[in-house]
Formats: C-alpha cells, sequence, structure tokens
C-alpha cells in the first residue's frame, strides 16, 4: 500500500532511542524527512546518523527537552527552517516508565510533576506549535504515543499522565479536524526495544529463573503470547499519519498484542 507520505516533514519526539526511534525509522521509509528531538546527544547522533544512511532522507536531530517551552519552540522552527515545514507530529517524549512504583506516602511533587510536565505538557506544546503550520496547509497529522497504564492500573503518575494524552487526543482532534489536521492516540504494552533484553535478563536473576521462562511469564497476559517489536509500532504511527487513515481520528489504538481481558467499545 502507498500511504501517500513521500516528501512529508515529521517531527518525532524522544526519536533518538526505543520506539521513537522505531518510529522515525519507518517513517523515513516511507519517504518522510524526519526531525528526531531527544535529550541525550551521544543517542541522538547516533540515530540520525543510522536512519539518514539507512533511508537516504533528511534527518535533522534537535537535542531539545519537551518540558521546556522554549526547547519546543527551538525544535519547531529548526524543522521548518531546515526541513521545510512540518506535516506531522509523533509526540513520544517521556520519563522512563517501568521502574519502580513509589507508595502513595512517597509520591513527591516534584517526581510528579516532572513526569506530566514532559509527557503531558509537552504533547500539548509541541501540538500547540505546529498546529498553525498544518492549519496553513489544510493538511496534518498528530500522533501521540501514550501506553496500556491508561487503561490498567499500574501507579497513579503513570496512569494519570496516560490517561490525561488520550483526553488530550480527542480535545485536539475536534478542535483541529475541520482544518483537515487528524489526531490520534497508540497505546504500547510490553515492547521489545533496545533495553528489553536487558530488563528481562534483569528480572530473571532477581526471581531465579532464566531469561526464556521470564519472557514466557511476561506473554502469558498477552493474546499473541510475545513481545510486539518496536518496528510494528512504527508501522501502525506510519498509517495514522498518512492521508489512508483520514477516516481515523479522536481515537485510541491498543498495540499490545491483545493484552488484558477487557471489552473496549
Amino acid at each position: 500500500m502507498d500511504l501517500e507520505l513521500a516528501g512529508k516533514v515529521a517531527i518525532v519526539t524522544g526519536g533518538n532511542r526505543g520506539i521513537g526511534r522505531a518510529i522515525a525509522l519507518e517513517l523515513a521509509r516511507e519517504g518522510v524527512d524526519v526531525a528526531i528531538a531527544g535529550r541525550d546527544e551521544t543517542a541522538l547522533a547516533a540515530a540520525t546518523a543510522a536512519i539518514a544512511a539507512e533511508t537516504g532522507r533528511r534527518v535533522l536531530g534537535v537535542r531539545a527537552d519537551t518540558g521546556r517551552d522554549d526547547d519546543v519552540k527551538e525544535l519547531v522552527a529548526r524543522a521548518v527552517a531546515e526541513l521545510g515545514g512540518v506535516d506531522i507530529l509523533v509526540n513520544n517524549a517521556a520519563n522512563p516508565a517501568g521502574g519502580p512504583v513509589p507508595p502513595l506516602e512517597q509520591l513527591t511533587e516534584a517526581l510528579s510533576w516532572d513526569d506530566m510536565n514532559v509527557k503531558v505538557m509537552g504533547y500539548l506544546r509541541c501540538a500547540r506549535e505546529v498546529a498553525p503550520l498544518m492549519k496553513a496547509r489544510g493538511w496534518g497529522r498528530i500522533v501521540n504515543i501514550s501506553g496500556l497504564a491508561a487503561r490498567t492500573s499500574n501507579s497513579a503518575v503513570s496512569s494519570m499522565r496516560n490517561v490525561a494524552v488520550a483526553a488530550m487526543t480527542k480535545n485536539l482532534a475536534d478542535e483541529l479536524g475541520p482544518f483537515g489536521i487528524g489526531v490520534t492516540v497508540v497505546h504500547p504494552g510490553l515492547t521489545r526495544t533496545e533495553k528489553t533484553g536487558a530488563l528481562i535478563a534483569a528480572r530473571a536473576a532477581a526471581a531465579g529463573v532464566t531469561p526464556e521462562e521470564m519472557e514466557r511469564g511476561m506473554v502469558a497476559g498477552n493474546a499473541i503470547r510475545r513481545i510486539v517489536d518496536a518496528r510494528e509500532i512504527g508501522w501502525i504511527v506510519a498509517f495514522l499519519a498518512s492521508p489512508k487513515a483520514a477516516a481515523i481520528t479522536g481515537d485510541a489504538i491498543v498495540a499490545g498484542g491483545g493484552t488484558g481481558r477487557a471489552i473496549h467499545y
């Protein structure tokens, strides 16, 4: 299927590693020029060079913290100046999840606000900056990467930030839809990235089992009985970012391999 993405320009925040890097790579494979943003300059430089070398597209690496208003403005300004505009925004930057969950009495305001500022307010900052550009073109796509903590009890802050992203998505879709801009949210579950092997090994060692046994236990709750690969998230996002996905906006796509037994309608 031709996704009609050739020649478009995307910004992918948190695009220097993990799911964000996989998304940036898939968009570039579809002919998109990509600005990837991240806070780790070493990882950013490596991702930028690797994606450009594999795809032949223009790939711009911008060190940016989406928790900072000035950084977001600079990111968008550079994408416009060096790549010619912004057609697609993939909001992915967030503080890493999956660590120890503090009990309520140890939950600090600083920890909670940092999570919400980077992911929720960071997504909103980026959307605010690109919306006028997309309106001027009469077309655009915003894809917000959230997570299954929006639908499961995980930790208060993790669930709150992901639910907030889902609510933001519907509100932005309603506001921007008349201008030809689609907004969707993707909820990945357990996803294989460059960190997954070490994570499984550490959990296996702590539990006194083999990595293979640990992985089988981790995927026992999903329908496909394996870990979703980051590239598979990239395929979903590339479709949602394309003109082919015009009928989908304001809604959520769950990409956890069938995790959970709840029925959502």
